[in-house]
Parts: C-alpha cells; sequence; structure tokens
C-alpha cells in the first residue's frame, strides 16, 4: 500500500506512479506522440521502465510528495495515461504535464486529469504558480493548457537542449 494518495475525478483514478505500472510506462513512453513532443527517454525494456519510475518519478514523490500520476479508467480500470506535477532540471519551478495512449486522446481526459493536478497543486500542495511547457508544433497541448488557464509567457531553452519550448504559467490566485 502507497504512502502516497490516490484521487479521483467523475472518470478516473489517479494513483502514483509506481514499478508496477512498468509495463505501462513502457508503452506510454513509446508511442509516436511522446517520441515527437516529448522526446525520446531511451526506455526500451521493461527493466528500462522499472528504472526510469525509480529514478526519475519514485525519486521526486519522495522529495515532493507529488509526482508523475498514472491515469486509470474507471470503467474498465485500464491504465490510460498519465499527468503530474514535475519538477524538471532546467526548468524553476514545477511543471503540469500529462500524456496519452493515443486510443485515449480528444476524449476530455486530458482536461479532467489535469485540471485535477492543477486543483491539487494549488489546494493540497501548496503551491503559488505552475508551468508548462511544449513545443511550438504540439497545438493539441498548447489549447489545452489555455483551457486549463494557463497563459504563454515567453519562448524559452533548457540548457543541453537547443530546442524552443513555450512557457506556459497560471499563478495560484489566478486559478479558479
Amino acid at each position: 500500500m502507497s504512502q502516497y494518495k490516490t484521487y479521483e475525478t467523475e472518470r478516473l483514478v489517479l494513483k502514483p506512479t509506481d514499478e508496477d505500472d512498468s509495463e505501462f510506462v513502457l508503452a506510454l513512453l513509446n508511442t509516436p506522440k511522446w517520441l515527437e513532443y516529448i522526446g525520446d527517454r531511451q526506455v526500451k525494456t521493461f527493466e528500462d521502465a522499472q528504472t526510469y519510475i525509480k529514478n526519475r518519478m519514485s525519486s521526486q514523490l519522495e522529495r515532493l510528495g507529488f509526482g508523475n500520476y498514472t491515469l486509470i479508467r474507471k470503467t474498465d480500470k485500464f491504465k490510460i495515461g498519465s499527468c503530474g506535477l514535475y519538477d524538471r532540471e532546467g526548468l524553476e519551478g514545477i511543471d503540469i504535464g500529462f500524456a496519452f495512449l493515443p486510443e485515449y486522446e480528444k476524449q476530455g481526459y486530458a482536461f479532467e486529469a489535469a485540471n485535477k493536478v492543477k486543483q491539487l497543486a494549488f489546494e493540497e500542495f501548496g503551491l503559488t504558480e505552475i508551468h508548462a511547457i511544449t513545443i511550438k508544433e504540439n497545438t493539441s497541448s498548447q489549447r489545452l493548457l489555455e483551457k486549463l488557464g494557463l497563459r504563454f509567457e515567453k519562448i524559452i531553452n533548457i540548457p543541453g537542449d537547443d530546442e524552443n519550448l513555450l512557457l506556459y504559467s497560471i499563478k495560484k490566485e489566478e486559478h479558479i
């Protein structure tokens, strides 16, 4: 039993990602949109996924009390995507992010999950501002961020990566 809380929305369970999610994480990190819009994390095997979860997800959850959540559809218990709050290297502040298996896109799950995570950021985790980054070509992500109330701030680069990223932000007082 995890010491970290699981959350719910109308249609989803948001469970802290753990090594039991390795098969799902392996599939998600190798979807075409993940590779195109987020980048290749070199997670190619079940063992790679376990290591990625341990080093990148569980360690942040232990350090900050929040992190990546595996999204489970209530109707059939399928793992359909992930959403969370991330302390990304090279980015000041906390970043909200989301990704879905292709067959679960464009069904409102991303807004439902990200809106819940945004609410938790401000009301449970005590954050005063959250950010998001995306590439210019990922217009569906940009629309979702704007629907969540985040607004475009500026173009940034993360050290070691020359790709231009669009930075979005929302402050707690702007959250309704």
